[in-house]
């Protein structure tokens, strides 16, 4: 049933049709409800009044407030070059104020000798204090009454400004919506954890957001804000958990045979670290529960997933089962093929590759095999889950970098069988925060490889601008000299003309100029190349025969070419710290000093600086992944945003208020330990937020639980 919060924004006064429009269309706000909820993203003390000399460079990032009378007033240059320019002082000094855009309306609004209060961010031009395009208004001066104290900023953008609806007019704007909407602000959480967790009411948390009288009401109203937003996430992710673990029949593999015991004792390639040991328990207690297994396994490149999935592919084999390894591309495919072929050949082990370019007779062949039970592992790409593709006891399914994968295609994998799902294990090298692990991926449980085997040596990371070119070739030279290979990574196949960054195209002719045959052999792979010019240049780089691979970030899953020493990333700036660290992981697999070098040109933002001196400063995955998170936000960590998934986070911030979640999610623990489905009436008011919920997600409740 509509309510007041789902009336249309054009029929909030001073609002009307072009505005809602621009509204929905810059900010996504179309109802009430959605300005209601459009959060201030900062707040300013709106009593404080600044003087002019107290205003200096360290307050640039911050909005203040100064009272001045207007001195001098005029528009300097001509047409769209034109600016209008005030001088205006207080009893301390004079300050400048600039307009560049709506100068002729700003104009009609101000008057030399009136006084106003300005509110912006204030700069320093050549010793005189300067703001430019702050807000204005007359000094409202009331017998008796408080100045206004804190108030937020609201999130705008150009288009809005320009539209009269910069962070004062929304300001204004919500307080027109509070006087309309303050008396039908519906509770949403039931009255009882609002006394157990003493949380105020939804109406008084959203009066506080928008208008707190105090810092004490402003913490209150957020605290509640936040835990509700992330405590019905977690108690929808743990009510599809539940659903799954005790609804959710799986096979039972409780013997450890010939090929486990086999593998263990006299192919594996070198002793198992702590961690995963631990993971393989983890996985072992699953798959001998009853219950079909979910799980993430994450691990930094290099720490070892593909053994632990082999470990339990030999499991599945001792019970009777088969399984499968689905990657995202053959290059990945054919690499885990040919490792694990190699580590389980005396075992007796029958496994079978299935790309793309797999050959109609190999294809037959593979069909009758998985129908007779005699292949017992099949790797490969999306190729596994074409119908033609059946299997005749299918127990036991790998999805690896799983992020890659659609969520019909994961779904269509795990309905293979009809007669019961199987096992599905994903596995991530994209070490995901711990915070943004339990929001995305909440329903599933969660093993992490945490350490690398031993004998690995630490990546020496460097960051290098253009001005040491030379340098670098000279180092790259002496390494080539010692019998090593090298990476050279571009973010680019073809000139841009609107990102100024290195190209493929270009490097390479610099390459073959530095490096020129026939004393070097360098090879171009790209993700636009036909797959057979492109894996036999890979090829070239495997055996040795090409010192240098120049490529796209193609590379960036699946090549393990241990005499590989050396990264170099072009234009490093351009990419995320998850995908600079999955890069960097190409090299350092075999015994010899890896190095990754990160070219940078010579200007950079402070959050690309930052992001440099990230990877120079740790090879931790998991401790760059919550930089990344800290520097990005949730909605941009590379590798991690699910397609079915659709959470939106409106009020919390995942890279800080991580302690609010963890304990958001036990609280909702607790609810489901008392009234596992929800169905006694105190809880009517969390049944409606899951409904909500998954209104907002628009996607079905059997593919959300598919990860």
């Amino acid at each position: 049933m509509d309510t007041i919060l789902d009336r249309p924004i054009q029929y909030l006064p001073g609002i009307g049709q072009k505005r809602a429009e621009t509204l929905a269309a810059e900010i996504g706000v179309e109802t009430f409800g959605d300005l209601l909820m459009h959060i201030p993203f900062r707040y300013v003390d709106r009593s404080k009044i600044y003087p002019i000399a107290q205003l200096n460079d360290e307050m640039a990032t911050q909005f203040v407030q100064v009272r001045a009378r207007v001195v001098d007033m005029g528009i300097i240059g001509h047409g769209p070059k034109a600016r209008l320019s005030l001088v205006v002082s207080d009893d301390t000094g004079e300050m400048e104020v600039v307009w560049f855009r709506g100068v002729r309306y700003v104009m009609k609004k101000l008057e030399v000798g009136r006084e106003y209060i300005f509110f912006g961010r204030p700069t320093m031009f050549n010793g005189t204090p300067n703001m430019v395009h702050p807000e204005f208004e007359p000094p409202i001066v009331v017998e008796g009454q408080e100045p206004v104290g804190m108030q937020g900023i609201y999130s705008t953008t150009e288009r809005l400004s320009s539209m009269g609806l910069g962070t004062r007019a929304i300001y204004n704007a919500m307080r027109t919506l509070w006087g309309v909407v303050k008396d039908n602000i519906p509770e949403t959480l039931p009255s009882y954890l609002l006394a157990s967790e003493g949380l105020v009411t939804r109406a008084q948390a959203l009066h506080d957001i928008h208008f707190p009288a105090s810092a004490e009401a402003l913490n209150a109203a957020m605290r509640r804000l936040k835990f509700e937003e992330l405590f019905v996430i977690q108690l929808q992710l743990l009510g599809q958990r539940r659903v799954r673990t005790e609804k959710s029949q799986g096979y039972l593999m409780p013997k450890i045979g010939g090929y486990f015991n086999m593998f263990y004792h006299e192919n594996l390639p070198f002793a198992l670290t702590a961690a995963q040991q631990r993971v393989v328990k983890e996985i072992r207690g699953d798959m001998i529960s009853g219950h079909q297994m979910n799980r993430l396994m994450q691990g930094d490149v290099g720490s070892g997933k593909t053994i632990v999935a082999l470990l339990c592919v030999l499991i599945a084999a001792d019970n009777g089962f088969q399984s499968a390894i689905m990657a995202p591309t053959e290059i990945l495919a054919t690499q885990h093929y040919r490792s694990i072929v190699e580590m389980v050949e005396t075992t007796g082990l029958k496994v079978e590759l299935l790309t793309g370019s797999t050959r109609k007779k190999k294809r037959e062949e593979i069909a009758e095999g998985l129908l007779s039970g005699e292949i017992n592992l099949l790797i490969g790409t999306h190729a596994l889950i074409e119908d033609g593709v059946q299997f005749s006891r299918l127990g036991f399914v790998v999805i690896d970098e799983q992020h890659r994968f659609g969520v019909m295609q994961r779904a269509k994998l795990r309905l293979k069988n009809q007669e019961m799902p199987p096992h599905v294990l994903v596995m991530t090298a994209t070490p995901i925060p711990r915070t943004l692990a339990m929001t995305l991926y909440g329903d599933l449980d969660v093993s992490v490889i945490d350490e690398l085997p031993p004998g690995r040596k630490p990546i020496h990371t460097s960051h290098a601008r253009e001005s040491h070119r030379l340098r670098l070739f000279g180092f790259l030279r002496e390494q080539i000299e010692r019998g090593r290979q090298v990476y050279i990574v571009y973010p680019l196949i073809q000139e841009s003309e609107k990102m100024d960054v290195a190209n493929l195209e270009a490097g390479a002719e610099v390459i073959a100029r530095e490096f020129p045959p026939p004393k070097y052999t360098s090879v171009v792979v790209h993700g636009k190349m036909p797959a057979k010019l492109k894996d036999y240049g890979m090829e070239l780089f495997k055996e040795g025969k090409a010192q240098i691979l120049i490529s796209t970030t193609v590379i960036e899953v699946g090549v393990n070419v241990p005499n590989a020493t050396v990264m170099v990333i072009e234009s490093a700036e351009r990419f995320g710290l998850s995908q600079l660290h999955q890069l960097r992981g190409r090299v350092g697999r075999g015994g010899e000093q890896s190095y990754c070098i990160l070219m940078t040109g010579d200007k950079l933002t402070t959050e690309a600086r930052h992001r440099m001196e990230a990877m120079v400063s740790t090879t931790d995955g998991f401790r760059l992944s919550e930089l990344d998170l800290q520097l990005r936000g949730a909605g941009d960590i590379d590798g991690t945003a699910q397609s079915g998934q659709g959470i939106e986070i409106k009020v919390s911030n995942l890279a800080k208020d991580g302690e609010i979640l963890e304990y958001a999610r036990s609280v909702a623990e607790g609810v489901l330990a008392e009234d596992p489905a929800l169905a006694e009436e105190r809880n009517a008011l969390l049944r409606e937020a899951l409904e909500r919920l998954g209104r907002q997600k628009k996607v079905e409740l059997d593919l959300s639980q598919i990860s």
